[in-house]
């Protein structure tokens, strides 16, 4: 039986936010959309009292900024990058392109092809997301996208030394001091002053990731990548300590991010809620975390493995971080998640930050359906076929022609006949169906 010790807010609690924040996004789109530039300036001047005369950073502006950037800093961005390029680069090699003969005179193909152009967000606000720059920029350009255009917001008026360097760093081909729904929408739809992309990709706040989601389809997106979710998933092999320095850890990314205990053990359970409340008279971002644990913050108490996969596979979280004798078990059987961590010596900020992975990944249960981003989200997998022979063409025309008859198509039809006529020398009336021999 599954208990909940600690619930967060009900789905029709978040519903009923989520529908305002999608009218204040429609409002913003459609005012970017019809006023270009000065849309976005003036939006940049109220959220981010920002208002410069370009938001496209220069040269010289971006050698300014790295100038400003300790070379402490600079290395450990270097280490952070190399991990992240040479994970992607493995990825990539995973990616064949393919050219099979499926029948004799029958070539069938694909090719994967990087999109041309991407807008990489990175997100700002109370925290400075440097890593979400290696996350998108390097990894789009390891993929081999042509144009890689990057936004992040100004901070105390003026870009982030870091994060500019990480850009940089990454491969960005444009940097824009430009944050929230208008970075977005500027990016996608266009203005006066920046071209639109085909793709965006890049964590965000709740109205990012909203304008993503009204804006698919107009371009392509990674995923809908809302507030952070962690879950731990543990037994009493570790303690509570541990466990509520994972569940602080990720909950001070905001007020609105869930973070869940899923264990086996009900001792572990109630000795970590005490810990939390602890830990947070302690933590310097206790005013973020104390919010997001009481307003989403979970324990669940479940009494078998069976019961741990089940509950987590319906939970569908983000980050899934595993503190058990057995952490493998859960990599084995469970489906739904977008990364795992596995055992007490890893943890979500190393896949966050440095160790290779990618942080950017599906939140509110789309991790039933998709994955992270990663080096294949940028690539397209399009087909091709060619057709070497008149024999071939001939055996696939007349399979063609009967079906498409089947289905009451005659245009399509026709081109599977004028084909049989041609190439294979058969009497077939104009829209009829080549009968079988």
């Amino acid at each position: 039986m599954i208990t909940y010790l600690k619930q967060g807010k009900s789905d029709a609690d978040v519903a009923e936010a989520d529908a305002k924040v999608r009218g204040i996004v429609e409002d913003i789109l459609a005012d970017i959309e019809k006023r270009g530039d000065t849309a976005v300036r003036e939006m940049s001047e109220k959220f981010d009292g920002y208002a410069p005369e370009r938001f496209r950073l220069s040269e010289d502006e971006i050698c300014t900024a790295m100038g400003k950037v300790a070379q402490t800093d600079i290395e450990d961005i270097q280490f952070a990058q190399a991990q992240i390029r040479n994970f992607a680069e493995k990825q990539k090699e995973c990616l064949q392109d393919l050219e099979v003969e499926t029948m004799p005179g029958v070539i069938l193909g694909h090719r994967n092809i990087p999109v041309n152009s991407v807008g990489c967000y990175v997100p700002g606000g109370k925290y400075p997301m440097v890593a979400s720059a290696h996350m998108s920029v390097l990894t789009a350009s390891v993929a081999g996208v042509k144009r890689i255009l990057a936004s992040a917001p100004p901070q105390d008026g003026e870009p982030h030394p870091a994060i500019v360097a990480a850009m940089h760093m990454g491969g960005a081909d444009e940097i824009l001091v430009l944050g929230g729904v208008q970075a977005v929408g500027a990016m996608a739809l266009g203005t006066e002053s920046i071209a639109g992309v085909d793709m965006l990709v890049g964590p965000g706040n709740m109205f990012v990731a909203e304008a993503k989601r009204q804006l698919f389809g107009r371009v392509g997106i990674d995923l809908f990548a809302g507030p952070t979710e962690t879950l731990i998933i543990a037994d009493e092999s570790v303690d509570a300590e541990l466990c509520a320095v994972d569940l602080l850890g990720q909950a001070e990314h905001g007020p609105t991010s869930p973070a869940a205990l899923l264990t086996n053990s009900r001792k572990l359970a109630e000795e970590t809620m005490v810990e939390v409340e602890r830990q947070l008279n302690v933590l310097p971002t206790a005013d973020i975390a104390r919010e997001s644990w009481k307003e989403y913050g979970s324990v669940i108490v479940c009494e078998t493995l069976d019961e741990m996969v089940e509950e987590a596979d319906r939970i569908a979280y983000e980050h899934v971080q595993v503190m058990t004798e057995d952490p493998d078990y859960f990599c084995k059987n469970m489906t739904n998640y977008g990364a795992l961590f596995l055992g007490s010596r890893t943890n979500v900020s190393y896949g966050d930050k440095t160790i290779g992975t990618n942080h950017t990944l599906p939140t509110k249960r789309a991790a039933r359906y998709t994955g992270g981003l990663w080096v294949g989200k940028f690539m397209k997998t399009c087909t091709y076929q060619k057709v070497l022979t008149d024999e071939a063409s001939t055996i696939v025309g007349e399979y063609c022609s009967r079906l498409c008859a089947l289905e009451g198509f005659a245009g399509h039809g026709e081109q599977a006949n004028i084909r049989v006529r041609r190439y294979g020398g058969r009497n077939v009336e104009p829209y009829g169906a080549v009968e079988k021999l």
